[in-house]
C-alpha cells in the first residue's frame, strides 16, 4: 500500500469511526477501540509505535488516579454536605441556589473533573429543587453549562486539558496563570446570563422554603473519619498539582501517590471497591483514540492538515490561534469535544515544528478555551452535558437536543466574544 493511499485510507476510516461516535447510537468507547485495532490491523502504524509514543500514559494515570480519590472522597457525604448547606444559605431562594450550585459545580470541576463533578453533584441538585416545589431542568442545564466553564480553568478540569497540558508540556501553573484569571471573569458574566435565562421565572413558596430549611445537612456526612482523610490526601494532591514543576513530577504521579495514600488509609481490603470507582469506558475510549490519531501521525496525514491550515492563515499567529478558537469552539459544539482535541494536538505540534514551539503557545490556549469552551454548545458538545441529561431523564425530567442547545449555543458565543477579546489583549 503506498503511502498516499495509507493517507486517504486512514482518513477515511478515521472520519467514519468520529462520525459513528458523534451521532451515539453505538458505545462510543467500543467505536474507538475497533478504530483504534482496524489502525494496528491495516498496518497504518505498528503495536510498538502505537503503545510507546502514541499512547499518553500521563492523560490515562492522571484520569484514573482522580477517579479513584474522587471516588473515596464522596462515600464521606463531602460534595452533599456542600449543596445542602448552600442551599441553606440562601434561605431557598431559587434564584440564589441556581447561581451558587452553578459557582459552586465550576469550582469542583476546576479541582476535581466536570464529569466526576456533575455525576456527584446533579442527583443533589434535581433532589432540591423537587423539595422547593419548581422544575430541576433549569439548574440541570445551568450547572451541566458551568461545569465546562469552570473545568476550563485547570490542567485537571476537563479531559481536553489534560491531553493539552502533557502534549504541550504545559504545568498546573501554567494553566492557572493563562486561563484561571479569565474563567473567574466569565463566570461573573455567566451568573448575570444565568440570572437572566433562567432566574425570573423561579418562583417558591415560603412553605416550600421553610420545609427545606428543616433538613438538617449534618447528616450528609456519613463518614467524618474519612472525610477527614479524604481532606488532607485532597489537599497534599493539589499541592502538588501546583509544585510539580519545581518538584520535577508529573501530575499523573502526584495523583498516583495521592490515589495510593487515600486507599491505603481508607482501608486497603476494599481494593476492587476503589477501582469500581474508575470509569474505564472512559479510559479505553482515550487508549483506542489516541491509537487512531497516533495512526494519522504516522501516515502523514497531520503534516498536510498542518500545511493547509498555514497557507490559510499565512503562518500568521494572531490569524491562526482567533481560527483555532472559533473553529474548536463550533467542532466542539457539534460533536465530543475529546476526539476533537486528539486531532488538533498532533497538528498544533506539527505547525511549532515549522513556526517555533515558543511562538505556538497562544495556540495552545486558544484550543483549550475553544474546545472547553464550545462544549456547552449543543447537548452532545461535552461529556459532562450527556451526563447531566441523562441523569435528569433517569429522574424523569426529560432534556431535549432543543431544550438545552438554546441556552447552550446563547453561552457559547457570549463565551467565545469574550475568548476573542482575551487573546488578542492577553497575547498580541
Amino acid at each position: 500500500m503506498s503511502m498516499g493511499w495509507q493517507i486517504y485510507g486512514a482518513l477515511i476510516l478515521f472520519v467514519v469511526i468520529y462520525v459513528l461516535i458523534s451521532l451515539e447510537k453505538i458505545n462510543k468507547t467500543i467505536l474507538a477501540l475497533l478504530g483504534g485495532s482496524l489502525f494496528l490491523v491495516l498496518k497504518f502504524l505498528t503495536q510498538e509505535v502505537a503503545f510507546l509514543e502514541h499512547i499518553d500514559w500521563n492523560v490515562i494515570l492522571l484520569l484514573v488516579s482522580m477517579m479513584i480519590i474522587v471516588g473515596i472522597t464522596k462515600e464521606s457525604g463531602l460534595f452533599q454536605y456542600v449543596a445542602l448547606k448552600t442551599a441553606k444559605l440562601t434561605r431557598g431562594n431559587p434564584v440564589l441556589i441556581l447561581i451558587l450550585f452553578a459557582l459552586i459545580t465550576a469550582g469542583f470541576s476546576a479541582l476535581l473533573d466536570n464529569v466526576t463533578t456533575v455525576l456527584i453533584l446533579t442527583p443533589i441538585t434535581i433532589l432540591i429543587a423537587v423539595e422547593l416545589g419548581i422544575s430541576p431542568i433549569p439548574f440541570v442545564i445551568s450547572d451541566a453549562l458551568a461545569s465546562n466553564i469552570g473545568g476550563t480553568a485547570t490542567l485537571i478540569g476537563d479531559p481536553p486539558n489534560i491531553m493539552i497540558g502533557s502534549a504541550a508540556g504545559l504545568s498546573f501553573m501554567d494553566f492557572l496563570v493563562n486561563l484561571t484569571p479569565f474563567i473567574l471573569f466569565f463566570l461573573g458574566v455567566y451568573a448575570l446570563l444565568a440570572w437572566w435565562l433562567f432566574g425570573r421565572d423561579l418562583k417558591v413558596s415560603n412553605e416550600r422554603r421553610a420545609r427545606l430549611m428543616e433538613i438538617d445537612e449534618r447528616k450528609a456526612i456519613t463518614n467524618p473519619r474519612l472525610l477527614n482523610r479524604s481532606l488532607l490526601v485532597l489537599g497534599l494532591v493539589m499541592v502538588g498539582f501546583f509544585l510539580h514543576g519545581a518538584l520535577g513530577l508529573e501530575p499523573a504521579t502526584i495523583a498516583m501517590a495521592g490515589a495510593s495514600l487515600l486507599m491505603l488509609l481508607s482501608g486497603e481490603h476494599e481494593v476492587e471497591k476503589f477501582f469500581h470507582e474508575v470509569e474505564w469506558g472512559t479510559i479505553f475510549f482515550f487508549i483506542g483514540l489516541f491509537i487512531m490519531v497516533g495512526g494519522l501521525v504516522e501516515v502523514g496525514a497531520i503534516e498536510r492538515l498542518s500545511q493547509a491550515v498555514l497557507s490559510l492563515t499565512g503562518g500568521n499567529i494572531r490569524s491562526t490561534s482567533l481560527l483555532l478558537l472559533w473553529v474548536s469552539g463550533l467542532f466542539s459544539a457539534i460533536v465530543d469535544n475529546i476526539p476533537y482535541v486528539a486531532t488538533m494536538i498532533p497538528l498544533i505540534e506539527h505547525m511549532g515544528e515549522t513556526l517555533g514551539h515558543p511562538a505556538i503557545q497562544p495556540l495552545w490556549w486558544s484550543l483549550a478555551l475553544g474546545a472547553c469552551l464550545g462544549g456547552n454548545g449543543t447537548l452532545v458538545g461535552a461529556s459532562a452535558n450527556v451526563v447531566s441529561a441523562g441523569i435528569a431523564g433517569r429522574s424523569g425530567y426529560r432534556i431535549s437536543f432543543l431544550e438545552f442547545t438554546k441556552y447552550g449555543a446563547l453561552v457559547t458565543g457570549v463565551s467565545l466574544l469574550f475568548s476573542t477579546l482575551y487573546i488578542i489583549l492577553r497575547y498580541f
